[in-house]
Protein backbone atom coordinates (compact mmCIF):
# COMPACT_ATOMS: atom_id res chain seq x y z
CA UNK A 1 0.00 0.00 0.00
CA UNK A 2 1.57 3.44 -0.96
CA UNK A 3 1.73 6.53 0.97
CA UNK A 4 -0.90 8.30 -1.03
CA UNK A 5 -3.66 5.59 -0.87
CA UNK A 6 -3.02 5.41 3.31
CA UNK A 7 -3.63 8.81 3.83
CA UNK A 8 -6.67 8.70 1.38
CA UNK A 9 -8.24 5.73 3.33
CA UNK A 10 -7.77 7.51 7.11
CA UNK A 11 -8.98 11.32 5.73
CA UNK A 12 -10.47 11.05 2.90
CA UNK A 13 -14.25 11.72 2.84
CA UNK A 14 -16.58 9.08 1.04
CA UNK A 15 -20.16 9.92 0.71
CA UNK A 16 -22.54 7.58 1.96
CA UNK A 17 -25.13 6.17 -0.64
CA UNK A 18 -27.69 5.82 2.71
CA UNK A 19 -28.50 8.41 4.96
CA UNK A 20 -31.03 7.62 8.22
CA UNK A 21 -32.63 10.91 7.24
CA UNK A 22 -33.16 13.29 4.59
CA UNK A 23 -34.23 16.78 4.37
CA UNK A 24 -36.98 17.56 1.19
CA UNK A 25 -38.99 21.17 0.29
CA UNK A 26 -42.11 21.30 3.01
CA UNK A 27 -45.65 21.01 0.98
CA UNK A 28 -47.73 23.97 2.48
CA UNK A 29 -50.88 21.48 4.27
CA UNK A 30 -54.47 22.48 3.55
CA UNK A 31 -55.04 24.03 6.60
CA UNK A 32 -52.16 26.42 6.34
CA UNK A 33 -53.72 27.77 2.88
CA UNK A 34 -57.10 28.08 5.29
CA UNK A 35 -55.62 30.07 7.80
CA UNK A 36 -54.79 32.84 4.77
CA UNK A 37 -58.74 33.19 3.71
CA UNK A 38 -60.18 35.86 5.24
CA UNK A 39 -62.96 34.38 7.24
CA UNK A 40 -65.51 36.24 9.33
CA UNK A 41 -67.42 34.94 12.04
CA UNK A 42 -70.01 33.18 11.24
CA UNK A 43 -73.32 32.61 13.73
CA UNK A 44 -72.16 29.04 14.00
CA UNK A 45 -70.05 28.36 16.95
CA UNK A 46 -68.63 24.90 16.19
CA UNK A 47 -67.66 26.22 12.79
CA UNK A 48 -65.85 29.26 14.94
CA UNK A 49 -64.30 26.84 17.26
CA UNK A 50 -63.06 24.61 14.36
CA UNK A 51 -61.75 27.43 12.55
CA UNK A 52 -59.66 28.56 15.75
CA UNK A 53 -58.49 25.25 16.37
CA UNK A 54 -56.73 24.45 13.09
CA UNK A 55 -55.24 28.17 12.92
CA UNK A 56 -53.76 27.84 16.34
CA UNK A 57 -53.19 24.32 16.06
CA UNK A 58 -54.64 23.40 19.23
CA UNK A 59 -54.02 19.97 19.92
CA UNK A 60 -50.46 20.53 19.93
CA UNK A 61 -50.51 24.04 21.36
CA UNK A 62 -49.91 24.30 24.91
CA UNK A 63 -50.27 28.06 25.88
CA UNK A 64 -53.95 28.01 23.49
CA UNK A 65 -56.90 27.80 25.76
CA UNK A 66 -60.54 27.55 25.06
CA UNK A 67 -63.09 27.87 27.73
CA UNK A 68 -66.20 26.18 27.36
CA UNK A 69 -69.54 27.51 29.47
CA UNK A 70 -73.56 28.29 29.73
CA UNK A 71 -74.21 31.97 29.27
CA UNK A 72 -77.56 33.35 30.78
CA UNK A 73 -79.18 36.01 29.29
CA UNK A 74 -83.21 37.32 28.39
CA UNK A 75 -83.54 34.51 30.61
CA UNK A 76 -82.12 32.01 28.40
CA UNK A 77 -78.84 29.91 27.85
CA UNK A 78 -76.33 29.86 25.38
CA UNK A 79 -73.24 27.94 24.29
CA UNK A 80 -69.72 30.08 24.73
CA UNK A 81 -66.37 29.44 24.62
CA UNK A 82 -63.77 32.14 25.81
CA UNK A 83 -60.34 31.86 23.63
CA UNK A 84 -57.14 32.85 25.13
CA UNK A 85 -53.61 32.69 25.46
CA UNK A 86 -52.14 31.64 28.68
CA UNK A 87 -49.48 33.97 30.23
CA UNK A 88 -50.46 37.03 28.25
CA UNK A 89 -54.09 37.61 30.68
CA UNK A 90 -54.90 37.94 33.73
CA UNK A 91 -57.13 35.15 35.67
CA UNK A 92 -58.68 37.07 38.00
CA UNK A 93 -60.05 39.29 35.42
CA UNK A 94 -61.72 36.76 33.27
CA UNK A 95 -62.94 35.28 36.46
CA UNK A 96 -64.69 38.44 37.84
CA UNK A 97 -65.76 40.28 35.04
CA UNK A 98 -66.17 37.80 32.56
CA UNK A 99 -67.34 34.58 33.62
CA UNK A 100 -69.31 35.37 36.79
CA UNK A 101 -71.58 38.11 34.87
CA UNK A 102 -71.56 35.93 32.11
CA UNK A 103 -72.89 32.64 33.98
CA UNK A 104 -74.60 33.45 37.42
CA UNK A 105 -77.93 34.47 37.10
CA UNK A 106 -78.74 37.97 38.59
CA UNK A 107 -81.26 40.27 37.51
CA UNK A 108 -79.55 41.45 34.31
CA UNK A 109 -79.20 38.40 33.04
CA UNK A 110 -82.69 36.50 33.91
CA UNK A 111 -85.10 39.29 33.11
CA UNK A 112 -87.05 37.71 30.06
CA UNK A 113 -89.14 40.57 30.22
CA UNK A 114 -90.08 41.97 26.33
CA UNK A 115 -88.97 45.67 27.49
CA UNK A 116 -85.44 45.98 28.32
CA UNK A 117 -83.42 49.36 29.33
CA UNK A 118 -80.49 49.61 26.68
CA UNK A 119 -77.96 52.38 25.76
CA UNK A 120 -79.07 54.33 22.50
CA UNK A 121 -75.85 53.74 20.42
CA UNK A 122 -76.64 56.75 18.69
CA UNK A 123 -76.45 58.82 21.58
CA UNK A 124 -74.38 57.72 24.26
CA UNK A 125 -76.61 60.62 26.55
CA UNK A 126 -79.87 59.37 26.16
CA UNK A 127 -81.57 55.82 27.30
CA UNK A 128 -84.71 54.48 25.63
CA UNK A 129 -86.58 51.25 26.08
CA UNK A 130 -86.42 49.10 23.25
CA UNK A 131 -89.17 45.66 23.24
CA UNK A 132 -86.68 43.28 22.01
CA UNK A 133 -83.22 43.94 22.27
CA UNK A 134 -80.77 41.73 20.54
CA UNK A 135 -78.36 39.61 22.62
CA UNK A 136 -75.45 41.48 21.09
CA UNK A 137 -76.78 44.18 23.02
CA UNK A 138 -77.12 43.00 26.05
CA UNK A 139 -74.34 40.79 26.26
CA UNK A 140 -71.76 44.29 25.42
CA UNK A 141 -73.91 46.99 26.83
CA UNK A 142 -74.82 44.94 30.52
CA UNK A 143 -73.19 41.90 30.68
CA UNK A 144 -69.42 42.67 30.60
CA UNK A 145 -68.49 45.10 32.98
CA UNK A 146 -65.07 45.56 31.48
CA UNK A 147 -63.59 49.06 30.31
CA UNK A 148 -62.34 48.12 27.04
CA UNK A 149 -64.28 45.88 24.78
CA UNK A 150 -63.69 45.30 20.77
CA UNK A 151 -66.26 43.74 18.24
CA UNK A 152 -65.30 42.17 15.32
CA UNK A 153 -66.51 40.20 12.71
CA UNK A 154 -63.54 39.35 10.85
CA UNK A 155 -61.38 36.38 12.25
CA UNK A 156 -58.12 38.42 11.02
CA UNK A 157 -58.78 41.19 13.82
CA UNK A 158 -60.04 38.67 16.49
CA UNK A 159 -56.55 36.48 15.93
CA UNK A 160 -54.57 40.10 16.24
CA UNK A 161 -56.67 40.93 19.56
CA UNK A 162 -55.67 37.53 21.07
CA UNK A 163 -52.30 37.48 20.32
CA UNK A 164 -51.89 40.86 22.35
CA UNK A 165 -53.71 39.44 25.07
CA UNK A 166 -57.16 40.04 24.67
CA UNK A 167 -59.59 37.30 25.52
CA UNK A 168 -62.09 36.60 22.58
CA UNK A 169 -65.88 35.45 23.46
CA UNK A 170 -67.85 33.66 20.97
CA UNK A 171 -71.77 32.80 21.46
CA UNK A 172 -73.79 30.47 19.75
CA UNK A 173 -76.32 32.44 17.29
CA UNK A 174 -74.45 35.42 17.12
CA UNK A 175 -71.69 36.66 14.32
CA UNK A 176 -69.59 38.89 16.11
CA UNK A 177 -66.72 37.94 18.30
CA UNK A 178 -66.65 40.23 21.77
CA UNK A 179 -62.69 40.70 22.49
CA UNK A 180 -61.99 41.80 26.14
CA UNK A 181 -58.92 43.58 27.60
CA UNK A 182 -57.31 41.08 30.01
CA UNK A 183 -53.67 41.65 30.05
CA UNK A 184 -52.11 40.47 32.62
CA UNK A 185 -48.58 39.49 31.43
CA UNK A 186 -45.39 40.54 33.34
CA UNK A 187 -43.32 43.33 32.42
CA UNK A 188 -39.92 44.73 33.84
CA UNK A 189 -40.60 47.39 35.97
CA UNK A 190 -39.39 51.20 35.33
CA UNK A 191 -35.52 51.60 36.95
CA UNK A 192 -33.44 54.20 35.90
CA UNK A 193 -30.94 54.21 32.85
CA UNK A 194 -28.77 51.66 32.30
CA UNK A 195 -26.25 53.02 29.45
CA UNK A 196 -27.30 56.27 29.85
CA UNK A 197 -26.16 57.99 32.94
CA UNK A 198 -28.23 60.58 34.48
CA UNK A 199 -26.26 63.32 36.46
CA UNK A 200 -28.94 65.87 37.14
CA UNK A 201 -32.69 64.60 35.70
CA UNK A 202 -35.73 61.68 36.18
CA UNK A 203 -34.38 58.31 37.02
CA UNK A 204 -36.64 56.94 34.38
CA UNK A 205 -36.08 54.61 31.35
CA UNK A 206 -38.60 53.11 29.02
CA UNK A 207 -38.95 49.42 29.48
CA UNK A 208 -40.44 46.71 27.07
CA UNK A 209 -43.59 47.35 26.89
CA UNK A 210 -45.23 49.45 24.78
CA UNK A 211 -47.79 51.01 26.78
CA UNK A 212 -45.78 51.53 29.41
CA UNK A 213 -43.66 54.02 27.30
CA UNK A 214 -46.23 55.57 26.04
CA UNK A 215 -47.69 56.33 28.95
CA UNK A 216 -44.33 58.01 30.27
CA UNK A 217 -44.77 60.61 27.40
CA UNK A 218 -47.92 61.11 28.71
CA UNK A 219 -47.22 61.62 32.38
CA UNK A 220 -44.20 64.70 30.88
CA UNK A 221 -46.09 65.77 27.95
CA UNK A 222 -49.37 66.99 29.72
CA UNK A 223 -51.20 67.92 26.05
CA UNK A 224 -53.49 66.76 24.28
CA UNK A 225 -52.05 67.44 21.07
CA UNK A 226 -49.72 65.03 21.74
CA UNK A 227 -50.21 62.22 19.09
CA UNK A 228 -49.55 58.57 19.62
CA UNK A 229 -50.23 56.46 16.20
CA UNK A 230 -49.91 53.01 16.33
CA UNK A 231 -49.22 50.16 13.73
CA UNK A 232 -47.99 46.75 13.05
CA UNK A 233 -44.48 45.81 11.41
CA UNK A 234 -43.75 42.28 10.27
CA UNK A 235 -46.12 39.85 8.76
CA UNK A 236 -45.04 36.97 11.24
CA UNK A 237 -44.65 39.11 14.52
CA UNK A 238 -46.84 41.83 13.35
CA UNK A 239 -44.60 43.92 16.47
CA UNK A 240 -46.54 46.84 17.16
CA UNK A 241 -45.01 50.52 16.53
CA UNK A 242 -45.99 53.55 17.79
CA UNK A 243 -44.78 57.25 16.58
CA UNK A 244 -45.30 60.16 18.60
CA UNK A 245 -45.75 63.92 17.57
CA UNK A 246 -46.86 67.01 18.21
CA UNK A 247 -49.57 67.63 16.07
CA UNK A 248 -49.70 71.18 16.60
CA UNK A 249 -45.79 71.37 16.69
CA UNK A 250 -43.74 68.94 14.01
CA UNK A 251 -44.03 69.68 10.20
CA UNK A 252 -46.59 67.36 8.26
CA UNK A 253 -43.99 66.28 5.93
CA UNK A 254 -41.82 65.07 8.47
CA UNK A 255 -44.76 62.99 10.18
CA UNK A 256 -46.30 61.40 6.83
CA UNK A 257 -42.29 60.29 6.15
CA UNK A 258 -42.51 58.51 8.75
CA UNK A 259 -45.58 56.73 8.61
CA UNK A 260 -45.03 56.03 5.04
CA UNK A 261 -41.34 54.21 5.67
CA UNK A 262 -43.18 52.58 8.82
CA UNK A 263 -45.77 51.25 6.60
CA UNK A 264 -43.70 49.99 3.68
CA UNK A 265 -41.63 47.48 4.85
CA UNK A 266 -42.07 44.07 3.30
CA UNK A 267 -40.74 41.67 6.17
CA UNK A 268 -41.66 38.70 8.40
CA UNK A 269 -40.04 40.33 11.49
CA UNK A 270 -38.87 43.33 13.57
CA UNK A 271 -38.07 41.89 17.04
CA UNK A 272 -36.41 45.75 18.54
CA UNK A 273 -35.48 48.78 17.78
CA UNK A 274 -32.19 48.19 16.01
CA UNK A 275 -33.64 46.17 13.57
CA UNK A 276 -36.43 49.43 12.62
CA UNK A 277 -33.67 51.71 12.45
CA UNK A 278 -31.89 49.50 9.99
CA UNK A 279 -35.09 49.34 7.94
CA UNK A 280 -35.85 53.14 7.88
CA UNK A 281 -32.34 54.78 7.35
CA UNK A 282 -31.70 57.26 4.84
CA UNK A 283 -28.75 55.40 3.62
CA UNK A 284 -27.59 52.28 4.93
CA UNK A 285 -24.03 52.59 3.54
CA UNK A 286 -22.98 55.29 5.40
CA UNK A 287 -21.39 54.18 8.85
CA UNK A 288 -22.15 56.98 10.81
CA UNK A 289 -25.39 56.74 12.45
CA UNK A 290 -29.08 58.24 11.01
CA UNK A 291 -31.10 58.20 13.80
CA UNK A 292 -30.57 58.41 17.18
CA UNK A 293 -31.88 55.69 20.16
CA UNK A 294 -32.09 57.10 23.54
CA UNK A 295 -33.32 55.03 26.83
CA UNK A 296 -34.56 58.25 28.37
CA UNK A 297 -37.94 59.68 28.72
CA UNK A 298 -36.92 63.05 29.28
CA UNK A 299 -34.72 62.86 26.14
CA UNK A 300 -37.76 61.80 24.10
CA UNK A 301 -40.01 63.49 25.37
CA UNK A 302 -37.39 67.12 24.52
CA UNK A 303 -37.01 65.90 21.21
CA UNK A 304 -41.12 65.68 20.70
CA UNK A 305 -41.46 69.59 21.88
CA UNK A 306 -38.67 70.34 19.46
CA UNK A 307 -40.91 69.48 16.30
CA UNK A 308 -39.05 65.87 16.10
CA UNK A 309 -40.72 62.42 15.66
CA UNK A 310 -40.28 59.48 18.33
CA UNK A 311 -40.82 56.09 17.67
CA UNK A 312 -41.01 53.48 19.86
CA UNK A 313 -41.46 49.34 19.25
CA UNK A 314 -43.14 47.08 21.64
CA UNK A 315 -40.44 44.45 22.91
CA UNK A 316 -37.66 47.35 22.76
CA UNK A 317 -36.90 49.25 25.78
CA UNK A 318 -35.29 51.66 23.86
CA UNK A 319 -36.90 54.87 21.20
CA UNK A 320 -35.80 55.87 17.96
CA UNK A 321 -35.82 59.63 17.28
CA UNK A 322 -35.81 61.12 13.77
CA UNK A 323 -34.55 63.49 12.24
CA UNK A 324 -30.75 63.13 13.50
CA UNK A 325 -28.29 65.53 12.67
CA UNK A 326 -24.32 65.07 14.14
CA UNK A 327 -24.64 67.45 16.80
CA UNK A 328 -26.96 64.76 18.62
CA UNK A 329 -24.70 62.09 18.87
CA UNK A 330 -21.91 64.19 20.89
CA UNK A 331 -24.09 65.64 23.37
CA UNK A 332 -26.41 64.97 26.09
CA UNK A 333 -29.81 65.77 28.18
CA UNK A 334 -27.46 66.64 30.93
CA UNK A 335 -25.97 69.69 28.68
CA UNK A 336 -29.05 71.52 28.67
CA UNK A 337 -30.17 70.56 32.14
CA UNK A 338 -26.64 72.43 33.51
CA UNK A 339 -26.07 75.91 33.86
CA UNK A 340 -24.74 77.02 30.03
CA UNK A 341 -21.19 77.62 30.55
CA UNK A 342 -20.77 74.43 32.06
CA UNK A 343 -22.84 72.52 29.18
CA UNK A 344 -20.88 74.00 26.78
CA UNK A 345 -17.12 73.39 28.37
CA UNK A 346 -18.49 69.81 28.09
CA UNK A 347 -19.44 69.58 24.82
CA UNK A 348 -15.91 71.08 23.87
CA UNK A 349 -14.36 68.40 25.78
CA UNK A 350 -16.22 66.04 23.92
CA UNK A 351 -15.58 67.29 20.38
CA UNK A 352 -11.92 67.11 21.03
CA UNK A 353 -12.37 63.64 22.64
CA UNK A 354 -13.83 62.52 18.98
CA UNK A 355 -10.67 63.96 17.47
CA UNK A 356 -8.45 62.40 19.51
CA UNK A 357 -10.27 59.09 19.52
CA UNK A 358 -10.45 59.36 15.69
CA UNK A 359 -7.19 60.69 14.55
CA UNK A 360 -4.12 60.39 17.13
CA UNK A 361 -2.80 56.70 16.44
CA UNK A 362 -3.44 57.84 12.41
CA UNK A 363 -1.30 61.23 13.73
CA UNK A 364 1.39 58.42 15.58
CA UNK A 365 2.05 56.70 12.38
CA UNK A 366 2.25 59.70 9.72
CA UNK A 367 4.59 61.09 12.46
CA UNK A 368 7.02 58.51 12.79
CA UNK A 369 7.23 57.68 9.26
CA UNK A 370 7.00 60.23 7.31
CA UNK A 371 6.75 63.91 9.03
CA UNK A 372 9.19 63.17 11.72
CA UNK A 373 10.45 67.10 11.10
CA UNK A 374 7.44 68.35 13.03
CA UNK A 375 8.39 67.01 16.39
CA UNK A 376 10.54 68.80 18.41
CA UNK A 377 14.38 67.60 18.36
CA UNK A 378 14.46 65.84 22.09
CA UNK A 379 11.15 64.79 21.29
CA UNK A 380 12.30 62.58 18.29
CA UNK A 381 15.38 61.19 19.81
CA UNK A 382 12.94 60.01 22.85
CA UNK A 383 11.00 58.24 20.66
CA UNK A 384 13.77 57.03 18.76
CA UNK A 385 15.36 55.18 21.69
CA UNK A 386 12.35 53.99 22.69
CA UNK A 387 11.28 52.17 19.43
CA UNK A 388 15.09 50.87 18.89
CA UNK A 389 14.75 47.81 20.30
CA UNK A 390 11.42 47.25 19.04
CA UNK A 391 11.64 44.68 15.89
CA UNK A 392 8.25 45.22 14.37
CA UNK A 393 7.42 48.22 12.07
CA UNK A 394 4.96 51.01 13.16
CA UNK A 395 1.82 49.68 12.29
CA UNK A 396 2.13 46.24 13.35
CA UNK A 397 2.79 47.43 16.68
CA UNK A 398 -0.17 50.04 16.59
CA UNK A 399 -2.26 47.41 15.28
CA UNK A 400 -1.56 44.72 17.79
CA UNK A 401 -2.54 47.08 20.53
CA UNK A 402 -5.39 48.47 18.99
CA UNK A 403 -6.59 44.98 18.42
CA UNK A 404 -6.12 43.96 21.95
CA UNK A 405 -7.54 47.05 22.99
CA UNK A 406 -10.97 45.90 21.37
CA UNK A 407 -10.51 42.15 22.71
CA UNK A 408 -10.66 43.94 26.42
CA UNK A 409 -13.46 45.82 25.73
CA UNK A 410 -15.49 43.17 24.29
CA UNK A 411 -14.42 40.83 26.87
CA UNK A 412 -15.45 43.18 29.71
CA UNK A 413 -18.94 43.68 27.85
CA UNK A 414 -19.47 40.01 27.48
CA UNK A 415 -18.52 38.47 30.82
CA UNK A 416 -20.45 38.66 34.38
CA UNK A 417 -20.71 42.40 35.45
CA UNK A 418 -19.41 40.85 38.67
CA UNK A 419 -15.72 40.51 36.77
CA UNK A 420 -15.93 42.41 33.61
CA UNK A 421 -14.05 45.52 35.59
CA UNK A 422 -11.99 43.26 36.58
CA UNK A 423 -10.84 41.62 33.23
CA UNK A 424 -10.47 45.60 32.04
CA UNK A 425 -8.20 46.54 34.89
CA UNK A 426 -5.59 43.63 34.90
CA UNK A 427 -6.01 42.82 30.99
CA UNK A 428 -4.72 46.53 29.93
CA UNK A 429 -2.46 46.57 32.85
CA UNK A 430 -0.60 43.45 32.46
CA UNK A 431 -0.73 43.23 29.15
CA UNK A 432 0.66 46.55 28.66
CA UNK A 433 3.46 46.47 30.86
CA UNK A 434 4.17 42.49 29.39
CA UNK A 435 4.61 44.25 25.66
CA UNK A 436 7.03 46.89 27.04
CA UNK A 437 8.80 44.53 28.31
CA UNK A 438 9.00 41.73 25.67
CA UNK A 439 9.92 44.64 23.40
CA UNK A 440 6.79 44.27 21.41
CA UNK A 441 5.44 47.40 21.73
CA UNK A 442 6.68 51.05 23.10
CA UNK A 443 5.95 52.96 26.25
CA UNK A 444 4.53 55.74 24.30
CA UNK A 445 2.68 53.79 22.31
CA UNK A 446 0.76 52.51 25.22
CA UNK A 447 -0.02 56.03 26.10
CA UNK A 448 -1.22 56.55 23.09
CA UNK A 449 -3.57 53.57 23.17
CA UNK A 450 -4.73 54.47 26.34
CA UNK A 451 -5.44 58.35 25.53
CA UNK A 452 -7.22 57.14 22.42
CA UNK A 453 -9.57 54.77 24.45
CA UNK A 454 -10.17 57.34 27.34
CA UNK A 455 -11.71 59.38 24.76
CA UNK A 456 -13.88 57.18 22.57
CA UNK A 457 -15.90 56.27 26.23
CA UNK A 458 -16.43 60.35 26.35
CA UNK A 459 -18.13 60.13 23.50
CA UNK A 460 -22.36 59.35 25.04
CA UNK A 461 -23.92 57.51 21.89
CA UNK A 462 -22.77 54.18 21.43
CA UNK A 463 -23.13 53.88 17.53
CA UNK A 464 -20.68 57.03 17.36
CA UNK A 465 -18.89 55.40 19.24
CA UNK A 466 -18.70 52.21 16.89
CA UNK A 467 -18.19 54.62 13.78
CA UNK A 468 -14.97 56.07 15.18
CA UNK A 469 -13.52 52.44 16.25
CA UNK A 470 -14.21 51.72 12.45
CA UNK A 471 -12.90 54.71 11.31
CA UNK A 472 -9.67 54.15 13.24
CA UNK A 473 -8.25 51.62 11.88
CA UNK A 474 -8.95 53.24 8.13
CA UNK A 475 -7.27 56.34 9.06
CA UNK A 476 -4.07 54.34 10.61
CA UNK A 477 -3.73 52.10 7.38
CA UNK A 478 -3.93 55.08 5.28
CA UNK A 479 -1.57 57.25 7.43
CA UNK A 480 1.05 54.11 6.93
CA UNK A 481 0.59 54.60 3.09
CA UNK A 482 0.49 58.26 2.48
CA UNK A 483 0.81 59.82 5.79
CA UNK A 484 -0.77 62.78 6.08
CA UNK A 485 -1.69 63.35 2.75
CA UNK A 486 -3.85 60.02 3.01
CA UNK A 487 -5.43 60.84 6.03
CA UNK A 488 -6.44 64.12 4.34
CA UNK A 489 -7.50 62.32 1.64
CA UNK A 490 -9.85 60.08 3.59
CA UNK A 491 -11.30 62.86 5.73
CA UNK A 492 -11.82 65.24 2.38
CA UNK A 493 -13.75 62.02 0.97
CA UNK A 494 -15.89 61.55 4.70
CA UNK A 495 -16.42 64.97 5.48
CA UNK A 496 -18.26 65.07 1.20
CA UNK A 497 -20.28 62.32 2.12
CA UNK A 498 -21.76 63.56 5.39
CA UNK A 499 -22.30 66.79 3.10
CA UNK A 500 -24.42 64.83 1.31
CA UNK A 501 -25.95 62.91 4.18
CA UNK A 502 -29.88 63.35 5.00
CA UNK A 503 -31.85 61.87 7.82
CA UNK A 504 -35.91 62.36 6.78
CA UNK A 505 -34.80 65.36 4.87
CA UNK A 506 -32.60 67.20 7.22
CA UNK A 507 -29.15 67.95 6.60
CA UNK A 508 -26.75 66.09 8.45
CA UNK A 509 -24.40 69.20 9.65
CA UNK A 510 -27.69 71.12 10.26
CA UNK A 511 -27.53 73.79 11.46
CA UNK A 512 -24.29 74.73 9.85
CA UNK A 513 -24.64 73.44 6.74
CA UNK A 514 -27.14 74.67 5.08
CA UNK A 515 -26.41 78.04 7.66
CA UNK A 516 -29.92 78.60 9.66
CA UNK A 517 -31.06 79.84 13.08
CA UNK A 518 -28.34 78.55 15.91
CA UNK A 519 -29.75 79.33 18.80
CA UNK A 520 -31.80 77.04 19.52
CA UNK A 521 -30.96 73.39 21.61
CA UNK A 522 -29.66 72.03 18.70
CA UNK A 523 -26.84 73.94 17.76
CA UNK A 524 -23.38 73.14 19.55
CA UNK A 525 -23.11 76.29 21.53
CA UNK A 526 -25.84 76.22 24.46
CA UNK A 527 -27.67 79.83 24.86
CA UNK A 528 -29.38 80.44 28.65
CA UNK A 529 -32.59 79.00 28.84
CA UNK A 530 -33.94 82.44 28.87
CA UNK A 531 -32.91 83.03 25.26
CA UNK A 532 -33.87 79.88 23.51
CA UNK A 533 -36.65 81.77 21.84
CA UNK A 534 -36.78 79.70 18.24
CA UNK A 535 -37.27 75.79 17.40
CA UNK A 536 -34.51 74.77 15.33
CA UNK A 537 -35.40 75.85 11.47
CA UNK A 538 -34.08 72.95 10.10
CA UNK A 539 -37.42 71.05 11.35
CA UNK A 540 -39.88 73.61 9.92
CA UNK A 541 -41.94 73.67 12.79
CA UNK A 542 -45.78 75.06 12.96
CA UNK A 543 -44.75 76.62 15.99
CA UNK A 544 -40.95 78.42 15.03
CA UNK A 545 -41.08 80.04 18.60
CA UNK A 546 -40.88 78.03 21.63
CA UNK A 547 -40.96 81.12 24.32
CA UNK A 548 -41.25 85.08 24.46
CA UNK A 549 -38.38 87.27 24.15
CA UNK A 550 -38.82 88.26 27.76
CA UNK A 551 -39.63 84.93 29.49
CA UNK A 552 -38.90 85.73 33.12
CA UNK A 553 -41.59 88.69 33.54
CA UNK A 554 -41.01 88.20 37.27
CA UNK A 555 -37.61 90.42 36.59
CA UNK A 556 -39.43 93.24 35.02
CA UNK A 557 -42.37 93.53 37.63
Amino acid sequence: MSFNTFLKKIFAYTPQSKYSYELSETQPQNNEKEIKIQKSVSSSLPENIDFLTVTYNALINSDFNMRKFTLNAKGKQYNGYLIYIDGLIDSEIINNYVLKPLMLKNKTNSDSSSETLILNKNNDLNYHTTKNPNLEDIIFNSLLPQNTIKTSKDFSMVINYINSGFTCLLVDTLDVAFCVEAKGFETRQISAPQNEIVIRGPQEAFVENLRTNTSMLRRIINNENLIIEQLQVGKITKTQVAFCYMKNITNDDLVNEVRYRLSNLEIDSVTNSGNLEQLIQDDSAILFPQIFATERSDRACNNILAGRVVILVNGSPYALIAPAILLDFISSPEDTNLKHQFGNLVRLIRVIAFVIAMLLPSFYVAITNFHQELLPTELAFAISSMRKSIPFPVIFELLIMELSFELIREASLRVPSAIGQTIGIIGGLVLGEAAVAANIVSPLLIIIIAITGICSYAIPDFSLNFTIRTFRFLYTIVAYVAGFLGISFVLFIMLILLSKLQSFGVSYFSPYLPVGNKNTEASFYIRPIWKREKRSNFLNTKKPNQENTISMKWKNN
